[in-house]
């Protein structure tokens, strides 16, 4: 299915919705506070802003981090747990298979500090990750140990902003950005790998960036990507 009209339908579909509320409820009555936000597709200048559905932003007092599966002690994080854990900082590009990256300081802890809390079991090979807009992802463990992945909970020095994933998302660098899962609510570890959401529409499950012609938002111009992996520009 092509992308660009499936969110013309989308949105098509919204726009009818909210032309019903405008008939039944009268237009007087709705005020610009009244509207509820919304975290959607936006090409905002600077970095892009993508998800599979539109969500409400989450409330980071009230929210929490599921971990199970395959572990010896399956547990709940609150995100004031999570920022007790060892903290790096890294800047990062996460690159997107439209064609466009952009770069960010981003702050958290590694994978392998949360693994040593919850001890994955020895035939744990993947982490299925799930967030609130219904995204999934199943990324090899290896590759989460990798020591360029991280669980950002900060971006740019402050609270991760909703729109790109708070309270809490994954970087990993050296993948396309669909790996880089946002607004997670639940990891599990699982013995077998499946096809994560874009792979079942034809991605690469191993999603690793191929060499070719990137537009560098922050930077506003072209880059040639010469080799597979992380960008360092």
């Amino acid at each position: 299915m092509d992308s660009d009209s499936y969110i013309g339908r989308r949105d098509f579909i919204r726009f009818i919705s909210v032309l019903g509320a405008s008939i039944i409820i009268p237009h007087s009555s709705i005020e610009a506070k009244e509207v509820e936000k919304l975290l959607d597709n936006e090409d905002r200048e600077g970095f892009y802003i993508r998800f599979i559905n539109p969500i409400r932003p989450l409330d980071p007092k009230k929210w929490t981090l599921q971990v199970g599966g395959l572990c010896e002690n399956p547990r709940s994080f609150h995100l004031h747990d999570l920022k007790k854990l060892e903290k790096v900082t890294q800047v990062s590009r996460l690159k997107c298979v439209e064609s466009w990256s952009s770069k960010a300081k981003w702050g958290g802890f590694r994978p392998k500090v949360l693994f040593d809390i919850v001890k994955p079991k020895k035939e744990a090979r993947y982490l299925y990750l799930y967030s609130e807009d219904k995204y999934y992802e199943f990324i090899p463990i290896q590759d989460l140990l990798h020591p360029r992945t991280l669980f950002a909970y900060e971006m740019d020095d402050r609270p991760l902003p909703d729109v790109h994933g708070g309270p809490l998302r994954l970087i990993v660098p050296p993948k396309y950005g669909y790996k880089s899962v946002k607004t997670i609510l639940r990891l599990e570890f699982v013995e077998k790998e499946q096809k994560g959401y874009w792979a079942k529409w034809g991605y690469s499950n191993e999603a690793t960036i191929q060499p070719g012609l990137d537009y560098a938002l922050d930077l506003k111009d072209f880059r040639k990507v010469d080799k597979p992996g992380e960008l360092n520009y």
